[in-house]
């Protein structure tokens, strides 16, 4: 956030302070309450916080409650009244959730007394019932889980009926025919930096089809990636996974060109943009060029797109046949993205502030239902239709991979990643944004590692947009990021119930907790991971509400254990958990993409880092740092050696203890382990450095080798046996 903005927020935040009495700021602060917003909170260092008044009105008109003044908080207070006493059956949510064999209870207020009612199963059956004469109104529990529909006295409703926990790595092995109980484990992989020949400096679908198969052949039964949600093929200095345009469609610049028509058309569309330097120029550099490497696919895939609209063999029909009903079942969905990304191009090649997203377009622009958006798609169909087939090749290539991972003997697959926002201005808060909190951001309070706060640039989506939408937002994109995957990671699943939200132009320390409908939430996650059949992990790091590990691990839904925080903080020294002791019901992971890998972190390369960017906080110091880390090594060490992962004396910083980590982390009880690509390949720096954008080369660092000789080399394998080893263990 640039320094006049925040100056801009604050300043605007005294005016509000100074001309508001003090019954219209109780007002005000009751309403935000009511609402879900949280109006005092406490820090990490225990000092009490109260949300400043502007904060709390940019909260309430992002909830469509306005609250500029008296008037308007006492009718939006009125509104919120009534939509939560359901008064009357006109009222009701068109969907409820539900838990299978459990009785369904309607929301207070609503009575049918009386009344008989039908229930729709989602395969026809149909049962009936009928409502007490008196007291609530109840729908006998309902013995299987899917949407079914409510019908009583001219009023229909969807029931959303959830399994009791999601789907589970023992249900994955039962369906392999595997023995439930077996400890699985794999790796995670960075999309953009698996090298593959002719590949132009920048990973695709296809390198990851073939990453799966190697380490299958290893035994491995998952291989995690970062989110591949959509991104803007008209900026492509935006490329970090977790900042997307739309997480309901796939992100294209991982397609593989080669790929899409074969070997021979590649060679053609080459040939005809004159790219065969350039090619292999990218290949040959050590870091991704983004623009360079996404310029230059973009444009082997338009001409690709070209071949196959000239294509007149039975092939060509064919695959424009499976394209047409692609597009089709895409629905408004894929052609909104489609309209938007076509937009963005033209915009943006006019005005260079049009990159910005759709909040700086022309007005006639913003709405996509508009007419002026509409002629925009019928003057450009081409355009429009050359991103839609972007999309449609996206998705056959990642079901190709997931195919190819479970071919290769994968209980699991691929795991994908569900970031927690989407970029403000992209295409999914442009068709979407009545979903989504305009002019808020995601972000985090200040913790001990972030003593600013954290403003992350994303949108959220409306709490109360989603009941009064019947959860299709959050339900459509639960369905994208499953469609290709043998499970899903949400990213900070802390965001179920509740987010910390930043009005644009303030600091992160001016920001709120917005609760969210955690219940509703969780059950469809449950529900969608048992029709997928996927599995349901949640980054739970930061700062957790309490009870929430707890209410997480009862519905199946794995936490993440990461080795550098599994301290016996109760225990004087703080020494590492011994691996019996971490739970069973989280993943276990070496380390993650934003943290150092392992041997990063014993060579103090994470600490290099913050001490020539500045990144330290006020209660700490690169000499206090160091010196800590000196202690924590041996202590690692002697944890190590504990449990038998490790023997001898404590290795030189030269050489970490990357193969006993593993086996450590593979020892831990937790139902799936992973170690990063890069711990497997004892890597020194990190994929990505919270807190950076330029001044570290995030989302940036490629493979040494190819794909098909990744893992082959000795040590390499040796590490793999050792996790493998460790997760044999009992």
């Amino acid at each position: 956030m640039s320094d006049a903005h925040s100056d801009a927020f604050r300043q605007a935040t005294d005016d509000a302070r100074a001309a508001e009495d003090e019954a219209t700021a109780t007002a005000l602060r009751g309403l935000a309450e009511e609402a879900g917003v949280t109006t005092v909170w406490q820090d990490y260092r225990g000092v009490v916080h109260t949300v400043g008044s502007l904060t709390l009105r940019v909260l309430m008109t992002a909830l469509d409650l306005p609250a500029s003044t008296m008037e308007d908080i006492v009718a939006s207070r009125t509104r919120l009244a009534g939509e939560g006493q359901g008064l009357g059956s006109e009222v009701l949510p068109p969907l409820i959730t539900a838990v299978v064999h459990a009785p369904i209870g309607l929301p207070s207020g609503t009575r049918f007394a009386g009344f008989d009612y039908r229930v729709v199963l989602e395969d026809g059956e149909t049962r009936s019932g009928r409502f007490a004469d008196d007291g609530p109104s109840i729908v006998e529990a309902i013995d299987r889980f899917g949407y079914h529909r409510l019908d009583c006295d001219g009023v229909s409703l969807v029931l959303a009926v959830a399994p009791t926990r999601c789907y589970a790595v023992d249900d994955a092995l039962s369906d392999v025919g595997r023995d439930r109980g077996e400890r699985l484990w794999g790796l995670a992989a960075q999309i953009y930096s698996l090298a593959q020949e002719r590949d132009g400096g920048l990973g695709h679908y296809g390198a990851l089809a073939e990453i799966v198969r190697h380490a299958a052949k290893h035994g491995a039964s998952a291989l995690a990636i970062s989110p591949v949600h959509a991104m803007f093929s008209a900026d492509l200095h935006r490329f970090s996974p977790y900042g997307p345009s739309s997480r309901l469609l796939a992100n294209v610049l991982h397609v593989d060109p080669s790929g899409v028509l074969g070997d021979h058309a590649f060679d053609t569309a080459l040939k005809a943009i004159d790219g065969g330097d350039e090619l292999e120029r990218l290949a040959s550099v050590p870091l991704v060029e983004w623009h360079a490497s996404s310029t230059l696919r973009l444009a082997l895939l338009k001409q690709l797109f070209g071949q196959l609209l000239e294509r007149d063999d039975d092939e060509g029909r064919s695959l424009r046949a499976e394209f047409d009903a692609f597009r089709t079942a895409g629905g408004d969905v894929l052609e909104a993205h489609a309209r938007f990304e076509a937009l963005h191009a033209k915009l943006a090649a006019d005005d260079i502030s049009m990159l910005g997203g759709w909040r700086n377009w022309p007005l006639e622009y913003r709405d996509p239902h508009g007419s002026a958006v509409a002629a925009y798609a019928t003057e450009h169909a081409d355009e429009v239709a050359f991103h839609a087939f972007l999309q449609w090749q996206a998705a056959r290539q990642l079901g190709a991979a997931q195919r190819a991972a479970r071919d290769a003997g994968m209980a699991i697959g691929i795991v994908a990643d569900l970031a927690v926002g989407a970029d403000g201005g992209g295409s999914q808060t442009w068709s979407r944004p009545r979903d989504m909190l305009i002019g808020l951001s995601i972000g985090a309070p200040p913790d001990m590692l972030n003593a600013l706060g954290q403003s992350w640039g994303l949108a959220a989506f409306s709490p109360r947009a989603l009941r009064s939408g019947g959860y299709r937002p959050w339900i459509d994109m639960l369905r994208a990021a499953f469609a290709h995957a043998g499970g899903i990671r949400i990213d900070h699943v802390l965001g179920l119930t509740r987010m910390w939200l930043v009005p644009d132009g303030a600091d992160a320390i001016e920001g709120a907790y917005l609760r969210y409908p955690f219940d509703d939430l969780l059950r469809l996650v449950a529900l969608e991971s048992w029709r997928r059949r996927a599995i349901v992990i949640g980054e739970d790091l930061g700062t957790v509400p309490e009870g929430l590990p707890e209410r997480l691990s009862s519905a199946n839904l794995l936490g993440i254990r990461v080795l550098w925080f599994e301290r016996m903080w109760h225990v004087p020294g703080q020494p590492f958990r011994p691996p019996h002791e971490w739970s069973g019901g989280a993943l276990a992971v070496t380390t993650t993409h934003d943290l150092p890998t392992t041997a990063g972190w014993w060579s103090g390369r994470d600490i290099d880092w913050r001490a020539k960017l500045g990144l330290f906080g006020d209660h700490s110091s690169e000499e206090v740092e160091r010196v800590a880390r000196e202690s924590e090594r041996g202590m690692l060490w002697d944890s190590l050696r504990a449990a038998g992962a490790a023997s001898g004396d404590r290795p030189a910083i030269e050489h970490p203890p990357i193969l006993e980590a593993l086996r450590y982390v593979g020892a831990t009880p937790a139902p799936l382990a992973l170690s990063p690509i890069e711990d497997a390949l004892g890597f020194v720096e990190q994929p990505n450095l919270p807190g950076t954008v330029d001044t570290h080369p995030n989302w940036r660092m490629r493979m040494p080798k190819p794909v098909e000789q990744l893992l082959e080399g000795g040590t390499v394998a040796m590490r793999l046996a050792a996790f493998a080893e460790g997760r044999a263990r009992r």
